[in-house]
């Protein structure tokens, strides 16, 4: 490792072979805590190059412990993190919403390590057991239409380094990576990102793939739609930017969307909003993104066709009832 970052501050920068070598290592425990939070630190102080993500993510996918969810096609909604924003966990909510409707949900999420409160976090406050049980998992989403998985039960490296990341408080690549390593290699992806250099690295990556996918990004910094402003919105199609008032049919301010101080405060806050009993501004911020979640489907004619059957889901208690009947099972 001394080597290899030596390399990294004569400001070079790693192959991808290099890059996938470093990570696979990294995953086997052969460097210390230190040598690890100096080589992530490296990639604050500059812009990660597509060969070095590309390797990161070959060493985390080719380390990972496999699922299989067909015959299901399966969505996922996940954000980077690393915004600073604090908010609500928006996109797991999405995700019941989205359930609710009936589409299928294989949520990839990890505890908080830039946050308060990750995925992970709220979903085992309400008494979710990890598992890496295949059959566990399909069974979960052929009864609830959703599963969930948690990453370092997937993937070794995270493990390694989840306690480094907590410490450091900050993001680093990891919180890149992760939207891209989601076991169940979900045929729709939905993925908010901090910044617009990122979206354009998604963009020209997940091209490369066969999914669908939707790449969002809020100009005022968010990593999901937070209907604070306008979203950049880029898909297999091409790109736009889209108003909140088009999105969630008004804009909020950024309290409207604050996650609380503590990962109890937030699983509160999470269960409040998934019973219906959330605020105008927290529903509608949680619809949008099940709404661009639907969309991305190719199942629906219309944006606004999608957005009804968030509502729907929502106000009937659908997404509530998956989650009901998730936690039931464990």
């Amino acid at each position: 490792m001394k080597k290899t970052l030596q390399y990294l501050f004569e400001h070079k920068t790693l192959s991808k072979e290099k890059a996938k070598e470093v990570l696979v290592n990294i995953s086997k425990g052969m460097f210390s805590d230190p040598e690890i939070a100096s080589f992530t630190t490296v990639f604050l102080m500059r812009s990660i190059t597509i060969p070095e993500l590309l390797g990161f993510r070959d060493a985390l996918m080719e380390l990972c412990v496999p699922v299989n969810l067909k015959p299901f096609r399966v969505l996922d909604i996940v954000g980077t993190g690393g915004d600073g924003k604090n908010t609500f966990n928006i996109s797991t909510l999405s995700c019941f919403i989205v359930a609710g409707t009936g589409q299928k949900v294989a949520k990839h999420g990890n505890y908080g390590a830039s946050s308060i409160s990750g995925s992970s976090n709220v979903m085992e406050k309400h008494g979710y057991r990890f598992s890496a049980d295949n059959n566990k998992l399909l069974e979960e989403i052929d009864k609830t239409n959703i599963c969930f998985m948690h990453a370092p039960l997937f993937h070794p490296a995270l493990k390694v380094v989840g306690p480094i990341r907590k410490n450091l408080g900050i993001r680093t690549f990891f919180n890149m990576l992760g939207p891209m390593v989601n076991p169940a290699s979900p045929e729709i992806q939905v993925i908010g990102v901090f910044n617009l250099e990122m979206a354009r690295i998604y963009s020209y990556l997940l091209q490369q793939a066969e999914a669908k996918f939707t790449i969002i990004h809020s100009l005022d910094g968010y990593d999901e739609i937070s209907l604070t402003g306008d979203t950049k919105v880029i898909t297999n199609e091409g790109e736009k930017i889209l108003t909140a008032e088009y999105l969630g049919k008004r804009m909020v301010s950024p309290q409207d969307i604050f996650g609380g101080n503590s990962a109890d405060e937030a699983a509160k806050i999470f269960l409040k909003i998934l019973k219906g009993e959330g605020t105008w501004a927290q529903n509608a911020v949680v619809m949008a993104n099940a709404a661009i979640a639907l969309f991305s489907t190719g199942n629906f004619p219309a944006y606004e066709h999608c957005y009804n059957l968030a509502v729907e889901s929502l106000e009937s208690g659908n997404a509530y009832n998956c989650f009901q009947q998730l936690i039931a099972l464990q």
